[in-house]
């Protein structure tokens, strides 16, 4: 997909990723016992095998099938008109372009020359004090995690606009994909209900040897090991010499926080939540959150171009106000 242009790779990232993710779902199916209903379709629509098929290899989270049972769906606020429903579509889609293109170049803007570029590298800065060091690597982390969350929700947006215009798909059949996962107050609030859901299956999917040996939190971490692969995957797209260990490290640790949330239920008889869940979701995500960031980043992820680059007043403003921040962080 990257048309062999160095700063187009992480294009190649969709399509391995889809490959994995359709040699999962065939497996998936193999091991189905029984057949998969649809339970939702458009309005007036007739039933059509075809049409069906269609949507259980393109739906990921299964919306409209009985195969999403336990599947979380945010809750809708857009208008459940066609035309309103596209025109959210449309302006959400250029909203969080623009933003994601912003953040990425800010994001880039920290090191141009290393993790900033195609080529890779740390975001651990060696010559900063440890503070000061990990304060730098987790706000390039927090930048990151917003620009995924702006790039998701444009390609989401823009799926829903000739679906919805051209093949006359109900918005019900597009819910929301995100649930405000800055408000989490639980790791397992964060990554079961307001983070994406794309690849539940396939991460479940994934669990069911660990569980079968280990229990419901053998599964759990299950779980975060196949999405652990599934992220680095991604990664050797870019480079075939990333290393696995990091990928293994964050996501063993969220799983390790899903686990920890699920022992202090069983020992208090309270659910983590509140203020107090919040500050531990977000210390705990900035913790652990840099060590996977840092292998995207050595990978050359970030080293892709955005439009903001083509915008010269912008990407001037944004790399003198980086340059600024970044350092005050070495004076500290």
């Amino acid at each position: 997909m990257s048309l062999d242009i160095p700063q187009r790779k992480s294009l190649n990232i969709d399509l391995v990723l889809s490959m994995f993710a359709i040699a999962t779902r065939t497996l998936d199916w193999t091991l189905q016992k029984e057949p998969l209903k649809r339970h939702i379709r458009p309005a007036r629509a007739t039933p059509s095998t075809i049409m069906d098929a269609f949507d259980l290899a393109a739906n990921l989270r299964g919306i409209g099938w009985d195969w999403s049972k336990g599947l979380y769906v945010p809750r809708e606020t857009r208008p459940s008109t066609h035309t309103r429903f596209v025109t959210c579509a449309i302006l959400s889609a250029g909203l969080h372009t623009f933003i994601s293109g912003v953040v990425h170049t800010v994001v880039r803007s920290f090191s141009p020359d290393t993790f900033g570029s195609i080529i890779g590298g740390t975001i651990f800065d060696e010559t900063l004090p440890f503070f000061p060091r990990y304060l730098r690597a987790s706000i390039i982390s927090a930048l990151v995690a917003i620009e995924i969350y702006c790039a998701l929700q444009m390609t989401y947006d823009l799926c829903i606009i000739p679906a919805v215009l051209i093949l006359g798909q109900d918005p019900a059949q597009w819910p929301p994909i995100f649930e405000r996962p800055w408000s989490a107050t639980s790791v397992s609030d964060f990554w079961g209900r307001r983070w994406h859901q794309f690849y539940r299956r396939t991460f479940i999917l994934g669990s069911y040897p660990f569980s079968s040996v280990f229990g419901r939190m053998g599964g759990v971490f299950g779980a975060f090991f196949v999405s652990a692969v599934f992220h680095h995957i991604a990664l050797i797209t870019l480079n075939g010499q990333m290393e696995l260990w990091r990928m293994l490290v964050s996501f063993g640790m969220m799983a390790l926080g899903v686990v920890g949330e699920r022992v202090f239920r069983q020992w208090t008889g309270r659910k983590v939540g509140g203020l107090a869940g919040w500050v531990w979701t977000m210390v705990w995500l900035i913790l652990w959150g840099p060590p996977m960031i840092d292998g995207w980043a050595r990978a050359g992820m970030f080293g892709s171009s955005s439009f903001v680059d083509s915008v010269t007043p912008v990407r001037a403003l944004v790399g003198r106000t980086v340059m600024g921040f970044d350092g005050w962080l070495h004076t500290l």
